[in-house]
C-alpha cells in the first residue's frame, strides 16, 4: 500500500478552506473512488486526469485508487482539484516527493496542459491565511498571483513541467513578473463632453466623496458619456483595493485585467434580473453585478425601465457596503461598496424637458414613469442633476476640462479627507457614520440651523440630512476649506433635491 498527501482549496464565495488530498494505492481490482462530497465536475476528474497523465508519458496505477478530500463533510466544487489529485497519484507512486506542504490548484486538459482556473487569487489568499506558503498554479493565472508577493508561486503550462520541477528542483522565474499594470490613460476623457457643467460638477463631487448621483435628461444629451468617464477621474486603486477587486472578478467570467488599478465600471442592461444584480445561483453562489462594481462605479442607464424590485435590491448594499446572500446551505457575504450612477429620461418619450417639442406624454404618464424610482431608493441618492440639451456654442467649444485636471482635484480632496479621518475606520466623506456626524463633523452653526429648519418642515429626512452634511464636507474639501459653511451646505442641499 502507498499513500501520499497534498493540499487543495475548496472555495465558497471569497472564502475557502484548505483541503487535504489523500491518495491511497492498494492491491485489488482497478478502480477509482473519490470521497469527500465531490460535485459533478469533480466526479468527472478521473477521466481527465487519466488522459492527462497518459498523454504526458506519466504512469497511471492499474490498482485500486482511493482519494479522500478532507474534511469529508465540506462540499467540494469545481475542476481546480484536478492537479492536486493528479500530483497525489504520482506521489503515491513515488514519481514525485515532498508535496505534503504544497498547494496545487488547476484544471487539467486531456493533453496534460494546465488550464486557466477560476478563483485562483481568493484561493491563494485563503491558503496564505492558513499558513501555506508555496503554491503551484496554471501559467494562465500567473498575473493574478503577482498581487500576492508574500507567497512563493510556481506557474506552469503542463503537468509534465510540474513533475520535472519536483524531480530536479530547477525552476525558471516566469514571464508574468514583466506584466504591466494598466494605466488610467486608456480610459475615456471628460474633455470629450461638451457643456453640461452641472453634471460635470456632480461627477467631480461624486468621485471626490464616493457619492451616488442621478442624471435626468432627454436622450442624446451626454448622460452615458459622463457616467463612462467617471472612472477616469477616480484615484487609482491601492494595493489592498486591487486585491479585493481582483479576487471578486477572479471567481466570475470577468475579463478584467487582474493587475489593473483602475476602478471598475459596470453597466448592466436595464433588463438585468434581481439575482444577476445582487448575486446568487442554484449550486454555486456567485457575486452579482453590484459586487463586480466594488470600489468602482455601477451605472444603470434607463433606470425606470428596470424590472420590479431590481433597483430596490440595491438599497441594502448602498447602506452597508456589502451584500449577504442566504441559502438553505448557508450564507455568503460579498463586498459591494460602489458609486451608484443612475440615468433616466424625464418622461417615457424623453422630450419633456427643454422646449418640450414633440412630447406627447400626459402628466399622469410622466408621474407614473418617474415613480418607478422608489422613494427609499431616491433617499439614498446624494446628487440629482438635470441634463439639458446644449446649444451650438457649447457644442463647438474646443477647450473642455480634461479628466487629468479634474482627477488632480479629486485626489487632493480625497487626501484631505483621508488626513482628517486618519484615526478612523473610514476614508471617504460618504462613509461617515451618523454618530460621528452628530458629534464631530457638523458644519457651522448657521448651516445646521438651515438643515434643522428643513427637517422640521419635513422637506428632508434624517437620512437626507446626513447625506447633505456628508456631501457638504466633500464640497469643502474640493474648495480647500476646513469646515463646511452655509454656502457648501446650501449647494449640497440643492444638488440633493435637484434644484437648479
Amino acid at each position: 500500500m502507498s499513500l501520499a498527501t497534498t493540499k487543495a482549496i475548496a472555495l465558497s464565495g471569497l472564502n475557502g478552506e484548505v483541503i487535504t488530498v489523500e491518495v491511497d494505492i492498494a492491491d485489488g481490482l482497478p478502480g477509482f473512488t473519490l470521497l469527500g462530497l465531490p460535485d459533478a465536475a469533480l466526479n468527472e476528474s478521473r477521466d481527465r486526469i487519466r488522459a492527462a497523465l497518459a498523454n504526458s508519458n506519466l504512469p497511471w496505477p492499474n490498482k485500486k485508487l482511493t482519494i479522500a478530500l478532507l474534511p469529508a463533510w465540506l462540499p467540494k466544487t469545481g475542476s481546480g482539484f484536478d492537479l492536486p489529485i493528479a500530483m497525489g497519484i504520482l506521489g503515491a507512486q513515488a514519481i514525485v516527493n515532498n508535496i505534503d506542504e504544497l498547494l496545487f490548484v488547476g484544471e487539467l486538459s486531456l493533453d496534460g496542459k494546465l488550464r486557466e482556473t477560476r478563483g485562483i487569487l481568493p484561493s491563494l489568499i485563503c491558503a496564505f491565511r492558513n499558513g501555506v506558503r508555496k503554491a503551484v498554479i496554471p501559467f494562465a493565472n500567473a498575473a493574478e498571483a503577482r498581487l500576492l508577493p508574500e507567497m512563493q508561486i510556481y506557474a506552469f503550462e503542463k503537468i509534465g513541467e510540474v513533475v520535472q520541477w519536483l524531480q530536479t528542483g530547477e525552476f525558471t522565474e516566469q514571464r508574468y513578473f514583466d506584466f504591466e499594470i494598466e494605466s488610467s490613460e486608456k480610459f475615456l476623457d471628460f474633455a470629450d463632453v461638451a457643456g453640461q457643467l452641472p453634471a460635470r460638477r456632480a461627477a467631480e463631487i461624486s468621485a471626490a466623496g464616493g457619492h451616488n448621483f442621478l442624471m435626468i435628461g432627454p436622450p442624446g444629451v451626454g448622460k452615458t458619456m459622463i457616467a463612462e468617464r467617471l472612472p477616469s477621474i477616480l484615484p487609482p486603486l491601492t494595493k489592498d483595493e486591487t486585491l479585493e477587486v481582483s479576487a471578486i472578478h477572479s471567481i466570475t467570467n470577468s475579463n478584467r485585467e487582474p493587475l489593473s488599478t483602475i476602478a471598475p465600471f459596470i453597466s448592466p442592461h436595464h433588463s438585468t434580473t434581481r439575482i444577476a444584480m445582487v448575486g446568487g445561483g442554484a449550486h454555486v453562489i456567485k457575486p452579482g453585478v453590484c459586487s463586480l462594481a466594488h470600489r468602482g462605479v455601477l451605472f444603470i442607464d434607463e433606470a425606470p425601465e428596470c424590472g420590479t424590485g431590481v433597483l430596490d435590491s440595491l438599497r441594502q448594499p448602498l447602506e452597508s457596503g456589502a451584500i449577504t446572500i442566504s441559502r438553505a446551505n448557508g450564507n455568503l457575504t460579498f463586498p459591494a461598496k460602489f458609486i451608484l450612477v443612475l440615468a433616466a429620461n424625464p418622461c417615457p418619450c424623453g422630450r419633456f424637458t427643454g422646449k418640450g417639442y414633440g412630447c406627447s406624454c400626459t402628466s399622469i404618464q410622466v408621474r407614473r414613469y418617474l415613480q418607478k424610482l422608489s422613494g427609499p431608493l431616491l433617499d439614498r441618492i446624494d446628487l440629482r442633476v438635470s441634463v439639458e440639451n446644449i446649444g451650438r456654442v457649447e457644442l463647438l467649444e474646443r477647450e473642455n476640462e480634461s479628466s487629468h485636471q479634474i482627477r488632480n482635484r479629486v485626489i487632493a480632496a480625497r487626501a484631505k479627507a483621508a488626513n482628517r479621518f486618519k484615526n478612523e475606520d473610514w476614508r471617504l466623506n460618504s462613509e461617515i457614520p451618523p454618530k460621528a456626524l452628530r458629534q464631530q463633523y457638523q458644519p457651522v452653526k448657521a448651516a445646521m440651523n438651515f438643515l434643522h429648519d428643513e427637517l422640521d418642515k419635513e422637506r428632508i429626512t434624517a437620512r437626507g440630512l446626513h447625506k447633505i452634511i456628508r456631501t457638504s464636507w466633500t464640497i469643502a474639501d474640493l474648495k480647500g476649506i476646513e469646515r463646511p459653511t452655509l454656502s457648501e451646505v446650501t449647494e449640497s442641499y440643492r444638488l440633493r433635491e435637484g434644484i437648479e
